[in-house]
This record gives structure tokens, sequence and C-alpha cells, in this order.
């Protein structure tokens, strides 16, 4: 039973990577989309695609995240991922452009790298 709830802890940790790093391509793939194209605007800067994408990286980070925290009791992981939601959030509360950018992709790389620390630390 252990062995299995670790499995579905480390696949949640997987899907934060591969979540953020998504995240990360939609963040900048929009830009350029939008700056080159003019087209798109309307629904890639959407606030509400922003806000789902930031519920959903909360609950992986909470469950995967918390969970390998109360295994392996290592800290780094835990605050590392909460400091990049953090700067996920805090790309919310600013305008679209750059600033939201940069805030995003901050905040993502520092989900994943939560997420790749907490794999490493439950091995």
């Amino acid at each position: 039973m252990t062995r299995a709830l670790s499995s579905i802890r480390a696949r949640l940790d997987r899907a934060g990577v591969v979540l953020s790093g998504l995240c990360a391509a939609h963040c900048l793939l929009s830009i350029l989309i939008v700056s080159a194209l003019g087209i798109g605007g309307e629904f890639f800067f959407a606030p509400v695609i922003h806000r789902i994408g930031l519920a959903i990286a909360l609950v992986i980070a909470a469950v995967a995240i918390g969970w390998g925290a109360l295994q392996h009791r290592r800290a780094a992981p835990f605050v590392i991922a909460m400091m990049g939601l953090t700067f996920m959030g805090g790309a919310l509360a600013v305008p679209h452009g750059v600033h939201e950018v940069v805030l995003t992709i901050i905040g993502v790389t520092l989900v994943s790298i939560g997420h790749i620390l907490n794999l490493r630390a439950a091995h």
C-alpha cells in the first residue's frame, strides 16, 4: 500500500513538472503569437486561464509536495514550491505584459524545482 501511495505522489510530482513547462510555453508562445499575428489575445490572455492554471498548480503542489514533506521531512521542496506559487499568484495581480510573464516564468520554474527536489528526496 505504501509503495502504491508513493507511486501516486511521484506521478503528481511529474505532472507538476510537465504542467509547469506547459504553463511557461503558454506564456511565451502567447506573447509571440499575439505580437506577431495580432490574433488570439482574448483567448490567450483570458484571466480565467491563469486562475485555473494557478488552482491546478496549487492542488497538485499541495498534495504532492505536502505529502512528500511529511514523508521525507525536508523543507526545501516545500519552501521552493510555495515561493513559486506566490510568484504565480503575484502574476495574477499585475496587468498582462512583461511583468506578468516574468513573474509567471519565475513561479513555474520554482514550482518545477520544488517538484524535482521532492522526487529526489523521496528516493
